[in-house]
């Protein structure tokens, strides 16, 4: 259904508030179980109700409208937090970088999603994990696109492996989607071949597409319990041997979030 020229007019010029109760109301209209929902008052109840609507929504088409103002809204948020230039990074060694901070907020080339073989993100509304971030952040046209990669595909994704696909709202140019391994017990051989295998994926898919950087999550050490010291030993030591060929990717970011982590790199590079 067309939307009103009045309605159009009167969405051109929202503000951050009411593009959000907009979404809100949209989202709620959608699913009959949640039309009698009531919005929260409050800027920070409505933002966790957005995302959390956000988070649960199967991955199908959606107005043209909705996109509009979910664009804005969204790129409006990321402004807000203060985007990252890689070009004011400070390398620690030639084409290498180690940057604590909110990878969703980061200006590169591609960054890359720690997934599940789903590949269409995270459901769990509000979740804290990477995946939930960068599909909260990116917009809804994240998780239609890689439905259809999944579509095509006809099976879960590998571990391992790399998928690629636009950013839409992330300051990036593309997100890498990669499954790591996960660590039932005791660490094995196979774990780290696998976890090495999603890094040298995501290089190979990015040079592929004639990136020249990439921004490297902590794959597999938070929900899928690869440990920290062990996994940054593959990554630096897979990257490192990767941009010693003749290659598109010049520069690589390892992004971090915990402190801990932040210091294993560090003695690392």
């Amino acid at each position: 259904m067309e939307i009103s020229q009045s309605r159009r007019k009167k969405e051109s010029g929202m503000n951050q508030s009411e593009r959000r109760n907009f979404l809100i109301q949209e989202l709620l209209r959608e699913n009959v179980q949640y039309r009698d929902m009531k919005v929260p008052a409050g800027e920070e109840e409505q933002k966790q109700l957005l995302r959390g609507l956000m988070n649960v929504r199967l991955p199908k088409k959606i107005g043209r409208e909705f996109l509009k103002v979910q664009d804005e809204y969204l790129q409006a948020e990321t402004a807000a937090k203060g985007i990252t230039e890689l070009k004011d990074l400070n390398p620690v060694s030639e084409g290498l970088y180690l940057w604590q901070g909110d990878i969703t907020t980061l200006r590169c080339d591609a960054v890359v999603n720690a997934a599940n073989s789903g590949m269409t993100g995270c459901y769990v509304p509000n979740h804290r994990c990477i995946d939930n971030c960068i599909h909260s952040f990116s917009g809804i046209q994240l998780r239609i696109d890689c439905a259809e990669i999944m579509r095509m595909q006809g099976h879960e994704e590998e571990t391992g492996k790399a998928k690629i696909t636009k950013a839409y709202n992330l300051p990036c140019r593309y997100i890498l989607h990669t499954v790591g391994p996960i660590v039932h017990g005791s660490l094995t051989k196979a774990d780290c071949e696998k976890l090495a295998g999603c890094y040298r994926s995501c290089l190979e898919l990015a040079a592929k597409n004639h990136l020249e950087s990439v921004a490297f999550c902590c794959i597999s050490t938070g929900e899928f319990h690869f440990p920290n010291d062990k996994a940054a030993q593959i990554a630096v030591g897979t990257v490192k041997k990767f941009i010693q060929k003749e290659t598109s990717v010049k520069k690589v970011v390892f992004n971090v979030f915990k402190d801990l982590d932040k210091e294993i790199y560090s003695e690392l590079l």
